[in-house]
């Protein structure tokens, strides 16, 4: 009996060994006495021989490499201070081993000097402003077509390269700045200049409309005081045919009273003056 325990023991010891498992997040390789033999496993359960076989596996997940801020030279031959990071995963897990040992560690190193390369010949095409104002996929897809044979080689798939940010050394920062200073003083400058051109056109056509408002209104009035001094003229005329005592004695009414508006008016004329008709009448 003990005899027949061992040995269903050693047969479920040994069918142990004989399984392993790959699982959906899982790259595996088999080994037969160091000697690489299969590395294409889909998820699932596999077969090997106990003592004779063994199997690493590796992670097939998204894995990210934060690199460093690194300099890089733009076509202008000037400094700007990359921040990115790269996301990888394994893609041939042969290569990925016999490559890099399947350290993760060592194969950041390798991609990373890849990737520094890349961002090395894309920005030297590229002026400051171009990579300011570029669309950032444009350079992503660039980077990542560059990168990605180099990447093979290793046994990576590069899944995506981004750009975090894009700064200025301290030195170029304010050269940069005082071009953009005074390119807006040019433009504030322009604005000014079309400004106070229009605001002359402006107040040249305001003053012409003017003047010609005030000649038409000067026009309408000497028209209007003709045609009044006509009417006056025609009531006047027609008053002194109708009744010439009445007349004379108005306007004779309306002399004195002009002439002596004031306390202090004075006239010299002779007594029997004809100015002082009405005076005498009125005696």
């Amino acid at each position: 009996m003990n005899k027949i325990l061992v040995i269903f023991a050693a047969v479920f010891i040994v069918s142990l060994m004989s399984v392993f498992t790959v699982s959906e997040t899982e790259r595996a390789i088999k080994f037969r006495l160091g000697e690489i033999v299969e590395s294409d496993y889909k998820p699932g359960i596999h077969v090997k021989i106990p003592l004779i076989n063994n199997v690493r596996k590796f992670d097939s997940r998204i894995l990210t490499m934060d690199s460093k801020p690194e300099r890089f030279l733009t076509a202008e031959k000037k400094n700007v201070i990359v921040d990115s990071f790269v996301k990888w995963r394994i893609g041939d897990v042969k290569h990925f081993y016999t490559t890099v040992s399947g350290d993760v560690r060592q194969a950041n190193i390798r991609l990373d000097q890849i990737i520094k390369d890349a961002f090395r010949s894309e920005f030297s095409k590229r002026e400051i402003k171009q990579l300011v104002s570029t669309d950032r996929r444009i350079i992503r897809e660039a980077l990542i077509t560059n990168a990605s044979p180099l990447a093979q080689t290793l046994g990576i798939e590069i899944v995506d390269v981004q750009v975090k940010r894009i700064d200025l050394p301290p030195d170029v920062s304010s050269s940069v700045y005082r071009r953009m200073e005074a390119e807006r003083e040019r433009v504030a400058r322009e604005f000014r200049s079309q400004g106070s051109e229009a605001a002359e056109r402006i107040r040249a056509d305001a003053d012409k409309q003017r003047e010609i408002i005030m000649a038409n209104a000067f026009r309408d009035a000497e028209i209007l005081r003709g045609e009044g001094d006509a009417k006056a003229a025609d009531v006047y005329a027609k008053t002194y045919g109708a009744d010439i005592e009445f007349f004379t004695f108005y306007r004779s009414m309306n002399a004195y009273k002009q002439t002596f508006n004031n306390n202090g008016d004075m006239l010299v004329l002779e007594p029997d003056s004809e100015f002082f008709k009405y005076f005498k009448k009125q005696k």
